[in-house]
């Protein structure tokens, strides 16, 4: 055996203990050498990423129902402990739009002690999948599914924030799309001029400063420091102006970092008292598993997206076990659940951001600006956290590759798409992903059994490697034999099974076979033997082979062999007709079918 063959590929994600998971990102940092400058921009970079975070923080908190000092502290404590425990080198963590679909209604339905223990559960089923090693597997969800559910999500992330931005004053807060778009037409008489001005100069300086002015200082940490000031001042020069600031609607924030808490002694829904039973559990079960889903599909993606912009490699299933604690020990300080920010991720790649400590610096800087600043904060006009959230529904949204897909994929693609949008915003995103892999799946199964081909060879066909004799038919398998497939094709053999004496199952190109595949092989097995027709098995490959094997074939059927290739069995079958001809006497020739194709 030569060198090369001898060497094996070795996944070292596979081969490395369990132990040796959490703080890899960390560890590999400093094993690739960290110096002083390193650490100048981890935090200078964390610093910037740090004053981003600090009202989209509060505005995520706000929009799923939660007091705005919730998102601070999850910046906080997921933001500092996913870094330290994660995979990835960039990436950094906290409240995130995508969640606020899914956690809005538990918010609504459990109160703020449901949607914190909901994130405790939600963290036991990340680290239990990062155990598991399903960190990869995430890549195996199709591209219609993850544009769909995040345009889906977008939608509705964008028509939550129209209430804030319009300054609507509604009856009740509805978890359902049409619901809510029902309410804020009812409550269209209650918009605000005032409120809708500040909100669209606030969604103007976000999108025109950095196309006209600069990309280095991110647009938020002057566009919302623009609307408080200019909210102020109107409001104390022209007392017909009013706008709902964070501390009008809130009564501010308090001045005071993360403290340990019980997360399910804090209140339930409407404020009442929160009773913690076992059928609230599984109330929250369907939640929590929908926050682990898509905390894992958008931290790794946002791992990714880090990776290829700071040419460094994450552990996905590290980064799932460092998410799944930080989620664990988040609502315990206060904190709703946290995920990959792919934005906040971005930025620190683009201020230099290389280790895990700029994400931990950033969550030092949310910490400092709650205790040195929380009272100007408070100044922070409602619309213009609004429109903020909308323009990060329409960042989110990724419009370009929606239409594109619309314009140029196949149609089980677009129907992929489609259902997987509609199910997030008509339903929710746990609908959404859910039919939309299975409509996915289904439709790749129909596609694979398309792919599997027959053919049925007698005679001086081509194909053979010589003429073989009457009575004796090759009958080639051309693809996997699973499930969709195996039907079709087993069901072919019917065609010869009463004309033939010796029937060769070319196997070679069958790569993988199911279990109903091996029954349906059985099956025509059995109808074969019945007729006392000779079945010879040529070219098994691996997997099949183990299944004939442990599903003992040769012992069902006894007078079934297998060969190791065409010439084997074909030689094989002219030696049984041969000894048949001996015992028997010289029979009618067979009838020659013409070679089909299935």
């Amino acid at each position: 055996m030569s060198k090369e063959s001898s060497i094996r590929y070795v996944d070292p994600g596979r081969t490395r203990p369990i132990r040796a998971l959490p703080f890899f990102a960390f560890r590999q940092a400093f094993r690739e050498g960290y110096s002083r400058v390193h650490f100048k921009n981890d935090l200078l970079s964390g610093i910037v990423v740090g004053v981003v975070a600090l009202p989209l923080s509060m505005a995520l908190a706000i929009a799923v129902g939660a007091p705005p000092q919730v998102g601070l502290y999850t910046a906080i404590v997921a933001g500092f402990l996913v870094a330290f425990l994660g995979g990835s080198r960039c990436q950094v963590s906290g409240p995130t739009a995508a969640f606020i679909p899914i956690l809005l209604p538990i918010c609504l339905n459990q109160g703020l002690a449901g949607l914190l223990l909901a994130g405790v559960m939600a963290g036991v089923f990340l680290v239990a999948m990062g155990l598991m090693r399903l960190g990869k597997l995430i890549q195996y969800i199709p591209h219609p599914v993850t544009t769909g559910f995040t345009a889906g999500i977008a939608v509705v992330i964008a028509t939550i924030q129209i209430k804030d931005l319009l300054g609507l004053k509604l009856a009740r807060n509805s978890d359902h799309f049409f619901e809510r778009i029902h309410d804020m037409w009812v409550a269209r008489g209650s918009a605000s001029g005032w409120e809708f001005l500040v909100g669209a100069v606030t969604l103007a300086i976000l999108i025109l400063f950095p196309k006209f002015v600069t990309r280095r200082i991110p647009a938020p940490l002057v566009a919302l420091p623009v609307a408080a000031v200019s909210a102020w001042l109107l409001s104390r020069s022209f007392p017909p102006f009013h706008v709902t600031t964070t501390a009008s609607k809130i009564n501010g924030i308090p001045q005071i970092p993360p403290m340990p808490v019980v997360p399910w002694s804090l209140a339930g829904p409407k404020g009442q008292p929160f009773h913690l039973s076992f059928d609230v559990i599984q109330q929250l079960v369907p939640g929590a598993f929908a926050i682990a889903l898509l905390g894992a599909i958008e931290s790794l993606l946002s791992a990714v997206v880090a990776d290829g912009m700071a040419g460094t490699k994450h552990d996905p299933d590290s980064e799932l076990i460092g998410l799944g604690i930080g989620n664990i020990l988040c609502p315990f300080f206060g904190g709703i659940p946290a995920t990959g920010a792919l934005a906040r991720t971005a930025t620190n790649v683009r201020n230099g951001g290389r280790s895990p400590i700029a994400s931990m610096v950033h969550a030092a800087t949310v910490l400092a600006a709650i205790l040195a600043a929380a009272p100007l904060i408070g100044y922070l006009p409602m619309a213009a956290l609004g429109a903020l959230l909308l323009l990060v529904a329409w960042n989110m949204a990724e419009l370009k590759p929606f239409f594109h897909i619309l314009k140029v994929a196949p149609r089980n693609d677009v129907a992929v798409l489609l259902v997987c949008f509609g199910l997030t915003v008509v339903v929710d995103m746990v609908y959404g992903v859910f039919f939309g892999v299975l409509l996915a799946a289904l439709l790749f199964m129909r596609r694979m059994i398309k792919l599997t081909r027959t053919r049925i060879l007698s005679g001086s066909h081509p194909e053979l490697p010589r003429r073989v004799p009457d009575g004796v038919f090759v009958y080639h398998i051309d693809g996997p034999l699973f499930f969709g497939a195996a039907q079709k094709a087993m069901g072919t053999m019917s065609i010869i099974a009463d004309k033939a004496s010796v029937v060769v199952l070319r196997m070679e190109d069958v790569p993988d076979m199911d279990a109903t595949g091996l029954v349906a092989l059985e099956s025509a097995l059995g109808q074969l033997e019945k007729q006392k027709v000779l079945t010879i098995l040529s070219g098994v490959e691996p997997q099949p082979r183990r299944l004939l094997r442990d599903a003992r074939l040769k012992e069902q059927f006894p007078s079934l062999r297998i060969r190791p290739d065409l010439m084997a069995a074909l030689e094989s079958a002219e030696k049984h007709l041969a000894l048949r001809a001996s015992v028997e006497g010289p029979s009618r020739p067979h009838p020659q079918p013409p070679p089909t194709v299935a």
